[in-house]
Formats: C-alpha cells, structure tokens, sequence
C-alpha cells in the first residue's frame, strides 16, 4: 500500500506526463493527450500475505482494496514458492488451494491473471485450467526452446496460453535469450535480430495475436546491476551480472530499433501494431471490460 502511495504522488508531480489508468478508455485518453499510462500490476501476490491461509480464521483476502485503488495485473508467484504455487526455479510444484481461491477471486474482480515467467510450470498450467476460458497471460519472458533458462517458457505453456486468447510479452533480458541451465560463463551479447526471433517462434506456432512486448526495462530502479543477486535462491546460470538487455534494444528510446527490425523481417504494419501495444490493448477490453 505504501509504494502505491508512493506512485500516486509521483503522479501528482507529473501529471502532464504520466497518469494512471485503470481502463482500455483511460489508455487510449493518456494516448490523445501525448501522456504515459500506468497500469498498477503485481510480478508477486505475496503483498496479501498468509493469513488467509490459515486453518483458523478467514480466508478473506484483501484484493478488492488493491483493486479499488487501481490494481489491475497480477503475478502469482515469484521465482520461488508462496502459499499459492511455485516460482520458475520449482516449476513441478502445482497451485495450491489457496492458489485456486486466489484465481478465482482475481477473475471475479476481473483483474488480469499473469502466469509463466516467474511463475512455474505446473502452478501456470493448473492456474489457467482454473480460469475456465478467461484469457491469461504471461507479460514478461522468454522462449525456452531457444535458451533453456528457468525463466523462459516452454511450448506448453506457449500454447495453453494461446488457448485462453492470451498474449507472451517478450523481454529485452540478454541472458534468457541466449543463457540456458548448465551454463555459467560469460553470455554472448546478442541483438535485435536474435530478439526478434523469440517473436518469430511465437507467431509461427501459435499466431502473431498472442505475442507483444514485454521489455522488463528497469531504468530508474534500485536494482544492483554490479550485484546484489542472492545466489543461495537464484542460480548462476539464470542470470549473470551485470546484467544486460540485447544490444539495440536496452532502453524504451531505442524502440524504433525494433520495428525497424520487425520491417526488415518483412512483418507488415498490422502485425507490428499488435505487437507494439494492439494484443495487450484487446486481452485488457476483454477482462476488465468497457
């Protein structure tokens, strides 16, 4: 609740650049006013806590509160384990039953559900199972059969995602292009070429509508880029340091890089509109509605 103050007097102090938007409209309005619209979102449902989780007590959690105040994506877990499923490094461990509470509370407050990622492989498959034909997604990740990284995603999930009418955002992150299990030597540092293909696979297996960016850019951030990385949780060959983002493409600026990329792929300009915002555009009007 605290950072979410915090954000809303970031607001106040820019408020002829950046708004919140807690709506398709109030997106497409930041839009026509040459503003930056914000989207409150989880990576994690930890904020709620356990307690709910407990044998006494209640099991009444407090995300109508978050999603009043303007909380519209969210993660379940991760990287690791918590009360509802596992994170990418325990990808066998499936959703727990307070996991299937929490999914199907996040779509009666049509709250968008993002899974894969951080969030394991089992825990995503049985959460999309529960949300009936709801679409999910997956907003920042990786391709697995190109680079073999905890944090990418395999066909599986690629595909049971597609079958929501979901989208895969794809990073910028250097090592889950190119970084797989096993290996903890340096990373080659590869380009806009090389990244595109992780939209290339996409489209080619299950459609150019379930695939937009999702760059996991964190200018401004305190994340220690020198260090800083708990190497007891997080294994060597997830992520090096420093890390990186694919040479072209490491900061929103140099965004007509890539369609600049996608062009000479031969995409045609409908399909880079998805790509660029159109997908996530559609998956929002559908669950939140309006």
């Amino acid at each position: 609740m605290a950072g979410f103050a915090g954000l809303l007097r970031f607001f106040d102090q820019y408020r002829t650049e950046v708004v919140l938007a807690k709506s398709v409209g109030e997106i497409r309005a930041a839009r026509r006013d040459n503003r930056i619209a914000n989207v409150f979102c989880w990576q994690s449902a930890d904020a709620l806590g356990a307690s709910f989780n407990s044998p006494l007590g209640s099991s009444t959690t407090a995300l109508r509160a978050f999603a009043e105040i303007g909380l519209r994506i969210i993660g379940l877990c991760y990287n690791t384990t918590n009360p509802f499923g596992a994170g990418c490094l325990e990808p066998r461990i499936g959703l727990t039953r307070a996991g299937h509470r929490l999914v199907e509370e996040i779509h009666a407050l049509r709250l968008v559900l993002d899974v894969g990622g951080h969030t394991g492989e089992q825990t995503t498959l049985d959460a999309i199972a529960a949300s009936r034909g709801v679409p999910v997604v997956c907003t920042h990740t990786n391709i697995s059969a190109i680079a073999d990284n905890p944090r990418c995603v395999s066909d599986r999930v690629i595909d049971a995602i597609a079958g929501t009418g979901g989208v895969i955002g794809i990073t910028a992150v250097n090592d889950f292009h190119v970084r797989s299990r096993g290996n903890t030597g340096p990373t080659p540092h590869i380009g806009i070429d090389e990244h595109i293909e992780q939209y290339e696979y996409i489209r080619k297996r299950v459609g150019v509508d379930h695939v937009g960016m999702g760059t996991d850019f964190v200018d401004g951030m305190p994340i220690p880029y020198g260090g800083g990385v708990n190497r007891d949780i997080i294994p060597s060959d997830m992520i090096s340091e420093p890390w990186r983002f694919v040479k072209g493409f490491e900061s929103i600026g140099e965004l007509p890089n890539l369609i600049a990329g996608f062009r000479r792929r031969g995409w045609n300009e409908a399909d880079i509109a998805k790509v660029m915002g159109g997908n996530w555009l559609r998956v929002y009007s559908r669950v939140w509605g309006g």
